[in-house]
Protein backbone atom coordinates (compact mmCIF):
# COMPACT_ATOMS: atom_id res chain seq x y z
CA UNK A 1 0.00 0.00 0.00
CA UNK A 2 1.56 3.61 -1.11
CA UNK A 3 -0.37 5.21 1.76
CA UNK A 4 -2.02 4.19 4.82
CA UNK A 5 -3.82 6.31 3.42
CA UNK A 6 -2.56 6.58 4.09
CA UNK A 7 -2.68 8.53 -2.83
CA UNK A 8 -6.15 9.98 -2.52
CA UNK A 9 -8.80 9.18 -4.40
CA UNK A 10 -10.81 6.47 -2.49
CA UNK A 11 -14.13 5.84 -4.49
CA UNK A 12 -14.80 7.06 -8.03
CA UNK A 13 -16.93 4.17 -7.81
CA UNK A 14 -17.74 2.42 -5.12
CA UNK A 15 -19.05 -0.48 -6.96
CA UNK A 16 -18.01 -0.63 -10.17
CA UNK A 17 -17.51 1.65 -13.47
CA UNK A 18 -17.52 0.23 -16.41
CA UNK A 19 -15.78 1.83 -19.28
CA UNK A 20 -18.17 0.98 -22.19
CA UNK A 21 -21.39 3.26 -22.33
CA UNK A 22 -24.08 0.35 -22.38
CA UNK A 23 -26.95 0.02 -20.55
CA UNK A 24 -28.23 -2.56 -17.92
CA UNK A 25 -26.41 -6.34 -18.29
CA UNK A 26 -24.14 -4.40 -21.65
CA UNK A 27 -27.54 -4.37 -23.42
CA UNK A 28 -27.42 -0.85 -25.54
CA UNK A 29 -29.20 2.16 -24.25
CA UNK A 30 -32.93 2.27 -26.15
CA UNK A 31 -32.64 -1.50 -26.83
CA UNK A 32 -34.25 -3.14 -23.10
CA UNK A 33 -37.95 -3.69 -22.86
CA UNK A 34 -40.07 -1.49 -20.30
CA UNK A 35 -39.29 -3.01 -17.22
CA UNK A 36 -42.80 -3.95 -15.09
CA UNK A 37 -42.81 -2.69 -11.33
CA UNK A 38 -45.57 -4.68 -9.90
CA UNK A 39 -44.22 -7.27 -11.60
CA UNK A 40 -40.56 -6.50 -9.50
CA UNK A 41 -42.58 -6.16 -6.44
CA UNK A 42 -43.98 -9.67 -6.45
CA UNK A 43 -40.20 -11.30 -7.18
CA UNK A 44 -38.83 -9.18 -4.10
CA UNK A 45 -41.07 -10.37 -1.87
CA UNK A 46 -40.77 -14.16 -2.96
CA UNK A 47 -37.01 -14.06 -2.51
CA UNK A 48 -35.59 -10.33 -1.23
CA UNK A 49 -38.25 -9.59 1.35
CA UNK A 50 -35.66 -11.29 4.11
CA UNK A 51 -32.76 -9.44 3.86
CA UNK A 52 -33.93 -6.11 2.05
CA UNK A 53 -37.69 -5.51 3.31
CA UNK A 54 -40.42 -4.82 0.79
CA UNK A 55 -39.44 -0.95 1.89
CA UNK A 56 -35.84 -1.33 0.47
CA UNK A 57 -34.26 -1.08 3.60
CA UNK A 58 -31.27 -3.87 4.93
CA UNK A 59 -32.92 -5.87 7.99
CA UNK A 60 -29.65 -5.79 9.16
CA UNK A 61 -26.28 -4.07 9.42
CA UNK A 62 -23.95 -4.89 6.33
CA UNK A 63 -26.97 -5.62 4.28
CA UNK A 64 -27.23 -2.68 1.58
CA UNK A 65 -30.14 -0.32 1.63
CA UNK A 66 -31.67 -0.93 -2.26
CA UNK A 67 -34.83 1.88 -2.36
CA UNK A 68 -34.43 4.85 -4.63
CA UNK A 69 -30.72 2.96 -5.56
CA UNK A 70 -30.25 3.96 -9.71
CA UNK A 71 -31.68 0.92 -11.70
CA UNK A 72 -29.03 0.73 -13.71
CA UNK A 73 -26.40 -0.26 -10.88
CA UNK A 74 -28.99 -2.56 -9.61
CA UNK A 75 -29.29 -4.18 -12.96
CA UNK A 76 -25.48 -4.39 -13.03
CA UNK A 77 -24.81 -5.61 -9.42
CA UNK A 78 -27.25 -8.53 -10.41
CA UNK A 79 -25.43 -9.58 -13.56
CA UNK A 80 -22.06 -9.66 -11.88
CA UNK A 81 -23.78 -12.11 -8.63
CA UNK A 82 -25.13 -14.32 -11.93
CA UNK A 83 -20.87 -14.35 -13.63
CA UNK A 84 -19.62 -14.98 -10.27
CA UNK A 85 -18.06 -11.46 -10.14
CA UNK A 86 -19.29 -11.05 -7.04
CA UNK A 87 -19.48 -13.93 -3.97
CA UNK A 88 -22.11 -14.01 -1.98
CA UNK A 89 -23.65 -17.23 -1.61
CA UNK A 90 -27.39 -16.67 -1.46
CA UNK A 91 -27.25 -13.88 -4.28
CA UNK A 92 -25.58 -15.46 -6.22
CA UNK A 93 -28.26 -18.57 -6.20
CA UNK A 94 -31.02 -16.43 -7.16
CA UNK A 95 -29.41 -14.54 -9.81
CA UNK A 96 -28.65 -17.22 -11.77
CA UNK A 97 -32.30 -18.66 -11.94
CA UNK A 98 -33.19 -14.85 -12.98
CA UNK A 99 -33.99 -13.97 -17.08
CA UNK A 100 -33.01 -10.10 -17.30
CA UNK A 101 -36.68 -9.25 -17.51
CA UNK A 102 -36.74 -10.27 -13.73
CA UNK A 103 -33.95 -8.36 -13.32
CA UNK A 104 -35.39 -4.84 -15.04
CA UNK A 105 -38.20 -5.42 -13.37
CA UNK A 106 -36.83 -6.21 -9.58
CA UNK A 107 -34.66 -3.03 -10.35
CA UNK A 108 -37.29 -0.72 -11.25
CA UNK A 109 -39.08 -2.08 -8.15
CA UNK A 110 -36.57 -0.92 -5.73
CA UNK A 111 -35.35 2.25 -7.81
CA UNK A 112 -39.14 3.32 -7.70
CA UNK A 113 -38.82 3.41 -3.91
CA UNK A 114 -38.38 6.59 -1.35
CA UNK A 115 -34.75 6.70 0.01
CA UNK A 116 -34.21 5.27 3.31
CA UNK A 117 -33.58 7.74 5.70
CA UNK A 118 -31.97 4.92 8.41
CA UNK A 119 -30.39 5.67 11.75
CA UNK A 120 -26.94 5.59 10.32
CA UNK A 121 -27.30 8.90 9.37
CA UNK A 122 -26.71 10.28 13.52
CA UNK A 123 -24.21 6.95 13.36
CA UNK A 124 -21.50 7.83 16.46
CA UNK A 125 -18.96 5.64 14.90
CA UNK A 126 -15.33 7.40 13.69
CA UNK A 127 -15.25 10.23 11.76
CA UNK A 128 -11.54 11.28 11.74
CA UNK A 129 -9.11 9.44 12.74
CA UNK A 130 -7.07 12.51 12.53
CA UNK A 131 -8.85 14.03 15.25
CA UNK A 132 -8.72 10.21 17.00
CA UNK A 133 -5.39 9.54 17.18
CA UNK A 134 -4.79 13.41 18.01
CA UNK A 135 -6.09 12.61 21.24
CA UNK A 136 -4.31 9.20 21.85
CA UNK A 137 -1.24 11.21 20.98
CA UNK A 138 -1.40 12.92 24.73
CA UNK A 139 -0.24 9.72 26.19
CA UNK A 140 2.87 9.41 24.07
CA UNK A 141 3.73 13.63 24.58
CA UNK A 142 6.10 12.95 27.60
CA UNK A 143 8.74 10.81 25.35
CA UNK A 144 7.64 12.42 21.89
CA UNK A 145 6.78 15.48 22.01
CA UNK A 146 2.90 16.41 21.48
CA UNK A 147 3.77 17.21 17.53
CA UNK A 148 5.87 13.75 17.44
CA UNK A 149 9.24 16.00 17.20
CA UNK A 150 11.61 13.95 20.29
CA UNK A 151 14.02 16.23 22.20
CA UNK A 152 15.14 13.67 24.08
CA UNK A 153 18.38 11.95 22.89
CA UNK A 154 17.81 8.60 21.99
CA UNK A 155 14.08 8.60 21.41
CA UNK A 156 12.88 8.66 17.98
CA UNK A 157 10.75 11.37 16.30
CA UNK A 158 7.28 10.24 15.30
CA UNK A 159 6.59 13.08 13.19
CA UNK A 160 6.23 12.70 9.35
CA UNK A 161 7.03 8.69 9.45
CA UNK A 162 5.51 6.92 7.77
CA UNK A 163 2.13 5.35 9.05
CA UNK A 164 1.94 1.86 8.05
CA UNK A 165 5.32 1.25 8.86
CA UNK A 166 4.73 3.29 12.26
CA UNK A 167 1.74 0.39 13.01
CA UNK A 168 4.36 -2.59 12.12
CA UNK A 169 7.09 -1.11 14.43
CA UNK A 170 4.29 -1.11 17.36
CA UNK A 171 3.27 -4.09 16.83
CA UNK A 172 7.42 -5.13 17.01
CA UNK A 173 6.96 -3.96 20.07
CA UNK A 174 3.73 -5.81 21.16
CA UNK A 175 5.37 -8.54 19.65
CA UNK A 176 8.83 -8.10 22.16
CA UNK A 177 10.48 -8.10 18.76
CA UNK A 178 11.85 -4.85 20.10
CA UNK A 179 12.96 -3.61 23.01
CA UNK A 180 10.61 -1.45 24.74
CA UNK A 181 10.66 1.26 27.25
CA UNK A 182 8.30 1.56 30.37
CA UNK A 183 5.92 3.83 28.52
CA UNK A 184 4.77 0.74 25.81
CA UNK A 185 3.22 -0.72 28.92
CA UNK A 186 0.19 1.42 27.38
CA UNK A 187 0.04 0.01 24.26
CA UNK A 188 -1.68 -3.02 24.43
CA UNK A 189 -4.77 -1.15 25.17
CA UNK A 190 -5.04 -0.20 21.69
CA UNK A 191 -6.73 -1.72 18.83
CA UNK A 192 -5.96 -1.88 15.51
CA UNK A 193 -8.16 1.14 14.53
CA UNK A 194 -6.67 3.28 17.45
CA UNK A 195 -3.12 2.39 15.77
CA UNK A 196 -4.00 3.48 12.53
CA UNK A 197 -5.40 6.65 13.67
CA UNK A 198 -2.67 7.52 15.93
CA UNK A 199 -0.51 6.46 13.08
CA UNK A 200 -1.85 9.05 11.02
CA UNK A 201 -1.71 12.00 13.00
CA UNK A 202 1.66 11.69 13.61
CA UNK A 203 2.90 10.88 9.81
CA UNK A 204 0.64 14.40 9.11
CA UNK A 205 2.83 16.30 11.91
CA UNK A 206 5.66 18.76 10.17
CA UNK A 207 9.10 17.31 11.23
CA UNK A 208 11.35 19.85 12.87
CA UNK A 209 14.63 20.50 11.21
CA UNK A 210 17.33 19.47 13.52
CA UNK A 211 20.84 20.83 14.42
CA UNK A 212 24.34 18.84 13.46
CA UNK A 213 24.56 16.37 16.53
CA UNK A 214 27.08 15.97 18.83
CA UNK A 215 28.23 12.34 17.19
CA UNK A 216 29.36 11.69 13.54
CA UNK A 217 29.87 13.51 10.82
CA UNK A 218 27.55 13.64 8.55
CA UNK A 219 29.86 14.49 5.34
CA UNK A 220 31.25 11.02 6.05
CA UNK A 221 27.86 9.54 5.91
CA UNK A 222 26.46 10.56 3.10
CA UNK A 223 28.39 8.60 0.40
CA UNK A 224 27.83 5.56 2.83
CA UNK A 225 24.09 5.89 2.43
CA UNK A 226 23.91 5.38 -0.98
CA UNK A 227 22.88 1.68 -0.29
CA UNK A 228 19.72 3.25 2.60
CA UNK A 229 18.80 5.17 -0.40
CA UNK A 230 17.10 2.52 -2.19
CA UNK A 231 14.20 1.60 0.02
CA UNK A 232 14.63 4.77 2.40
CA UNK A 233 14.29 7.64 -0.37
CA UNK A 234 16.64 10.19 -1.35
CA UNK A 235 17.98 11.42 1.74
CA UNK A 236 16.21 9.34 3.83
CA UNK A 237 12.49 10.65 2.96
CA UNK A 238 10.78 7.84 2.13
CA UNK A 239 7.75 7.49 0.00
CA UNK A 240 6.73 4.10 0.52
CA UNK A 241 4.45 3.89 3.74
CA UNK A 242 5.73 0.74 4.51
CA UNK A 243 9.25 2.21 4.81
CA UNK A 244 10.49 4.52 7.52
CA UNK A 245 11.85 7.92 6.74
CA UNK A 246 14.78 8.36 8.85
CA UNK A 247 15.50 12.42 7.80
CA UNK A 248 15.45 14.35 10.64
CA UNK A 249 15.71 11.19 13.08
CA UNK A 250 17.47 11.52 16.57
CA UNK A 251 20.40 10.83 15.68
CA UNK A 252 21.09 8.71 18.99
CA UNK A 253 18.37 6.87 18.23
CA UNK A 254 19.34 6.08 14.62
CA UNK A 255 22.72 4.34 16.51
CA UNK A 256 21.10 1.89 18.57
CA UNK A 257 18.37 1.07 15.56
CA UNK A 258 20.91 0.31 13.01
CA UNK A 259 23.04 -1.87 15.75
CA UNK A 260 19.87 -3.55 16.40
CA UNK A 261 19.70 -5.35 13.19
CA UNK A 262 22.98 -6.69 14.35
CA UNK A 263 21.05 -8.74 16.95
CA UNK A 264 17.47 -8.21 17.64
CA UNK A 265 15.88 -6.71 14.71
CA UNK A 266 14.51 -9.49 11.92
CA UNK A 267 15.38 -7.75 8.59
CA UNK A 268 17.89 -10.03 6.89
CA UNK A 269 18.47 -7.07 4.01
CA UNK A 270 19.22 -4.77 6.88
CA UNK A 271 21.13 -7.11 8.54
CA UNK A 272 23.77 -7.94 5.92
CA UNK A 273 24.45 -4.34 5.06
CA UNK A 274 24.89 -3.40 9.02
CA UNK A 275 26.92 -5.88 9.63
CA UNK A 276 29.86 -4.54 6.96
CA UNK A 277 29.44 -1.29 9.09
CA UNK A 278 31.84 0.34 11.75
CA UNK A 279 30.73 1.63 14.55
CA UNK A 280 32.15 4.79 13.37
CA UNK A 281 30.44 4.70 9.73
CA UNK A 282 27.19 3.92 11.36
CA UNK A 283 27.28 7.08 13.85
CA UNK A 284 28.51 8.95 10.22
CA UNK A 285 25.08 7.66 8.57
CA UNK A 286 23.28 8.25 11.49
CA UNK A 287 24.64 11.72 11.42
CA UNK A 288 23.79 12.24 8.36
CA UNK A 289 20.46 11.46 8.18
CA UNK A 290 19.69 13.25 11.29
CA UNK A 291 20.33 16.90 9.78
CA UNK A 292 18.72 16.34 6.69
CA UNK A 293 14.94 17.98 6.21
CA UNK A 294 11.96 15.89 6.24
CA UNK A 295 8.76 16.38 5.30
CA UNK A 296 4.53 15.08 6.67
CA UNK A 297 3.66 12.51 4.42
CA UNK A 298 -0.15 13.09 4.93
CA UNK A 299 -2.42 15.58 5.36
CA UNK A 300 -4.83 14.04 8.16
CA UNK A 301 -6.14 17.16 9.37
CA UNK A 302 -8.29 17.36 5.82
CA UNK A 303 -8.05 13.86 4.49
CA UNK A 304 -11.55 12.39 5.19
CA UNK A 305 -13.57 15.84 3.19
CA UNK A 306 -10.47 15.46 0.73
CA UNK A 307 -11.62 11.82 0.02
CA UNK A 308 -15.48 12.88 0.33
CA UNK A 309 -15.08 15.57 -2.42
CA UNK A 310 -13.53 13.12 -4.54
CA UNK A 311 -16.07 10.46 -4.37
CA UNK A 312 -18.58 13.01 -5.09
CA UNK A 313 -17.34 13.37 -8.41
CA UNK A 314 -19.24 10.68 -9.41
CA UNK A 315 -21.46 9.69 -6.52
CA UNK A 316 -23.25 12.89 -6.30
CA UNK A 317 -24.73 13.23 -9.48
CA UNK A 318 -28.54 13.55 -9.99
CA UNK A 319 -28.53 10.98 -12.72
CA UNK A 320 -26.57 8.31 -14.32
CA UNK A 321 -23.07 9.21 -15.80
CA UNK A 322 -22.52 8.15 -19.48
CA UNK A 323 -20.48 5.29 -19.67
CA UNK A 324 -20.96 4.43 -16.21
CA UNK A 325 -22.53 2.39 -13.90
CA UNK A 326 -22.34 4.24 -10.38
CA UNK A 327 -24.20 4.05 -6.91
CA UNK A 328 -26.05 6.21 -4.76
CA UNK A 329 -24.11 5.95 -1.90
CA UNK A 330 -25.42 8.43 0.67
CA UNK A 331 -27.26 7.36 3.07
CA UNK A 332 -25.74 3.46 3.02
CA UNK A 333 -25.62 1.37 5.38
CA UNK A 334 -21.98 2.47 6.80
CA UNK A 335 -21.43 -1.14 7.74
CA UNK A 336 -22.22 -2.44 4.33
CA UNK A 337 -20.12 0.07 3.00
CA UNK A 338 -16.61 -0.56 4.77
CA UNK A 339 -17.12 -4.28 3.70
CA UNK A 340 -17.51 -3.16 0.55
CA UNK A 341 -14.36 -1.10 0.60
CA UNK A 342 -12.03 -3.67 2.14
CA UNK A 343 -13.75 -5.76 -0.68
CA UNK A 344 -12.22 -3.94 -3.06
CA UNK A 345 -9.35 -2.84 -1.36
CA UNK A 346 -8.27 -6.79 -0.55
CA UNK A 347 -9.06 -7.64 -4.15
CA UNK A 348 -12.25 -9.98 -3.44
CA UNK A 349 -14.21 -7.99 -5.31
CA UNK A 350 -14.12 -7.67 -9.10
CA UNK A 351 -13.43 -3.65 -9.68
CA UNK A 352 -9.61 -2.62 -11.52
CA UNK A 353 -10.39 1.13 -10.85
CA UNK A 354 -12.01 0.46 -7.51
CA UNK A 355 -8.93 -2.22 -6.18
CA UNK A 356 -6.71 0.36 -7.65
CA UNK A 357 -8.19 3.28 -5.64
CA UNK A 358 -9.20 1.76 -2.44
CA UNK A 359 -5.54 -0.16 -2.22
CA UNK A 360 -3.66 2.32 -0.31
CA UNK A 361 -6.33 3.02 2.82
CA UNK A 362 -5.98 1.30 6.52
CA UNK A 363 -9.58 0.54 7.91
CA UNK A 364 -9.39 3.27 9.97
CA UNK A 365 -9.69 5.94 6.56
CA UNK A 366 -12.17 2.97 5.00
CA UNK A 367 -14.49 3.18 8.47
CA UNK A 368 -14.57 7.15 8.59
CA UNK A 369 -15.31 7.21 4.40
CA UNK A 370 -18.00 5.29 5.45
CA UNK A 371 -19.32 6.52 8.29
CA UNK A 372 -19.33 10.37 6.75
CA UNK A 373 -21.71 9.15 3.64
CA UNK A 374 -23.74 7.05 6.12
CA UNK A 375 -24.44 10.43 8.34
CA UNK A 376 -25.51 11.95 5.02
CA UNK A 377 -29.32 12.21 4.45
CA UNK A 378 -29.96 9.49 1.50
CA UNK A 379 -31.95 11.01 -1.57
Amino acid sequence: MKRLTLGIVLSAALLGCPDKNQGPAGVPPGKQAAADIAAGRTFAERECKGCHGLDGKGAAPAIPHLAAQRERYLVAALSAYKEGKRTHAALREIAAHMSEADARNLAAFFASLPPVQAASTTDGGLVSPYDHGRKLAASCAKCHSEDGNSRLPGTPSLAGQQPHYLVVAIQEYLNKERKAAPMHALLPGLKKLDLESLALYFASQAPAQRAAPPLGDAAAGEPLSAVCGGCHGSHGVSTDASTPSLAGQDARYLVDAIKAYRTTRKRESMRLYVTGLSDKDIRNVAAFYSVQKSRAVERGQTLVKDLTDKCERCHAAEADTPGMVVPKIRGQDRDYLIMALRAYRDDRRESSMMHRMSLPYSDSIIESVSSAYARQPAR
